[in-house]
């Protein structure tokens, strides 16, 4: 399933709200509606330089450390501005529809892994403090992790808080082969230690799989990429449960510029290629309108 909504907000995922450093809040096109991020990385330091990355890099940080009581009072003053609705007086946010303006989740993600703060579990609490504090524990936790530290013991107690309070993982998974990884997501960390750690942790609690894709260098992934791609889904769902599988391409300015959204057709194409291939449910998502790139 594909879906094509064009909201102005969709392409401003900031990760700035004023003067706050750690908590900024966007109009998720994934989500379908408001995320809450915490940026756990606001130093910009990454276990991976994906060639597609969106982080602006080239503005100096504004902190480099996390602290943990400034970022819960910081969710504090945005969860105040959601259920007050003032949010949606705000420039950024006042043409947002109204079947958008719905708090989905609160979202660990950033300029950076998440996981790597070695803190993440204490974070994961604060998160939760807030969030029942504010009553609204219909809202998810989300991590959104490239999964490489998914075995750590902070983030495996990370996790387990996450499981009792309607947490959700979106692991990443962009390719099917190895050479593929070393290409786009270029980092040192093995990419059998991902699979382990996607395979480990969907055994454990159902996990939506975050898949980028590009057109490199002008060109869609090739036939073989994906017949790789689609077995390493199936060797997923061979040992565990994948709720859902997110495949989506370029919506802002990427780091390389051989990096381009895949067009709508294209998409359109690999969800069909995948979709009947796995039992997890299969979302696309557009980049932006064709006539705007």
């Amino acid at each position: 399933m594909t879906s094509r909504v064009s909201v102005p907000a969709f392409a401003d995922h900031r990760r700035d709200h004023g003067v706050l450093l750690y908590v900024y809040p966007v109009v998720s096109r994934r989500a379908g509606g408001l995320s809450i991020g915490i940026n756990l990385n606001p130093d910009k330091v990454c276990n991976f330089a994906c060639a597609y990355c969106q982080v602006d890099h080239a503005t100096e940080p504004r902190t480099r450390t996390v602290d943990l009581d400034l970022l819960e009072s910081e969710l504090g003053a945005v969860v105040g501005q959601v259920t007050s609705g003032a949010l949606w007086d705000l420039p950024r946010f006042a043409a947002t529809p109204p079947a958008l303006r719905r708090l989905n989740d609160f979202a660990f993600s950033g300029d950076g892994e998440p996981t790597t703060f070695r803190h993440f579990d204490q974070a994961v609490e604060r998160v939760i403090r807030v969030r029942s504090e504010a009553n609204l524990t219909d809202s998810k936790i989300v991590l959104i992790t490239d999964s490489a530290c998914l075995h750590h013991k902070h983030v495996r107690r990370g996790l387990d808080l996450m499981d009792e309070a309607r947490g959700e993982v979106w692991g990443k998974l962009d390719v099917g082969t190895e050479d593929a990884y070393k290409r786009i997501n270029r980092t040192s960390v093995p990419f059998e230690r991902v699979l382990k750690n996607l395979a480990e942790t969907a055994a454990e609690r159902p996990i939506v799989i975050q898949t980028m894709m590009l057109r490199a260098n002008g060109l869609g992934p090739p036939a073989a990429e994906l017949e790789a791609y689609i077995g390493r889904l199936q060797a997923l769902e061979a040992v565990g449960e994948l709720k859902e599988i997110h495949i989506y391409t370029v919506a802002r300015v990427p780091m390389e510029s051989w990096c381009a959204p895949l067009k709508d057709a294209e998409l359109d194409t690999i969800v069909a290629q995948v979709a009947p291939n796995v039992r997890a449910p299969v979302r696309g998502f557009y980049g932006p309108p064709e006539g705007a790139r």
